[in-house]
């Protein structure tokens, strides 16, 4: 592994197209192209893939490649081969399984998501460095609830609070095999465990929700009952940056990220 190049696949399919709230700031029939500080939140994803050293190839799960095209420089990619677009299904799981089954030698594959605006090359580097050390099927990258909030105090997430400490998900995985392929079925009701937790009765069990719940265990002892309940080694790695988990789901955020952006770019007319 310590040599492995990354196949990169972007969830960029909108559930509720022009009534996203994200994309309604902005009038537009996806969320995926709505501006951030001048340039639209898919592709600066892509950009943040296409500079990290450890990314090879660049897929994009979405309903049409007609969306990316809206976006010149997306359309100069998709022309170039630089990036693919893959057709998108009706839920996150069978979205993966489809760009799997269309994806010639896939593995390892880092799994992003269209609203990752904050993500950088480096951030993206640093999550492949720590996978290509794990001997894990899935990883999972996630951040410390405590990184964010002393660096952003109205940055509140949609956290998990564990017996260790409360941790926010980056939207940031890793299958690096065909057996870390089971995980996906964990998505089959749509993901976002942290904003709706009962979909941890419907993916692991309710025992497993009620342990979360009450908070007995780490977050490594949530990893080994999700282990059990896919049959798949699961293992985290921590992401030390407090933009990882901040993504773009509503308006508050849309304002947080923004600022973020103008503070680190400067105000784009």
């Amino acid at each position: 592994m310590a040599e492995a190049k990354f196949t990169a696949l972007v969830l960029a399919a909108s559930r509720r197209g022009a009534q996203d709230p994200v994309a309604q700031i902005q009038g537009l029939s996806h969320k995926c192209l709505v501006k951030l500080n001048g340039v639209p939140m898919v592709q600066r994803v892509i950009d943040a893939l296409r500079g990290a050293k450890n990314i090879e190839r660049i897929f994009i799960s979405i309903e049409s490649p007609d969306i990316l095209r809206t976006v010149p420089a997306l359309a100069a990619m998709l022309d170039s081969g630089d990036i693919v677009a893959v057709q998108s299904e009706g839920n996150l799981a069978q979205s993966l399984y489809r760009a799997l089954g269309e994806i010639e030698n896939p593995f390892p594959l880092a799994v992003s998501t269209a609203d990752n605006a904050l993500h950088t090359p480096e951030l993206v580097d640093h999550f492949c460095a720590d996978v290509m050390m794990s001997s894990s099927d899935v990883v999972v990258g996630m951040t410390r609830a405590q990184l964010i909030l002393e660096k952003y105090p109205g940055g509140q997430r949609a956290f998990h609070r564990l017996s260790d400490g409360a941790y926010s998900s980056c939207n940031l995985y890793c299958i690096k095999n065909a057996q870390g392929t089971n995980a996906a079925q964990a998505f089959s009701t749509g993901g976002q465990f942290g904003k709706k937790p009962h979909r941890i009765i419907n993916a692991f069990g309710i025992v497993a929700f009620i342990m979360y719940k009450l908070r007995l265990v780490p977050l490594a002892g949530v990893m080994r009952q999700i282990s059990r309940a896919l049959k798949v080694n699961v293992e985290t790695v921590l992401i030390p940056w407090a933009e990882g988990p901040i993504d773009v789901d509503n308006a508050n955020d849309y304002a947080l990220v923004s600022r973020i952006l103008e503070a680190r770019e400067g105000k784009v007319a």
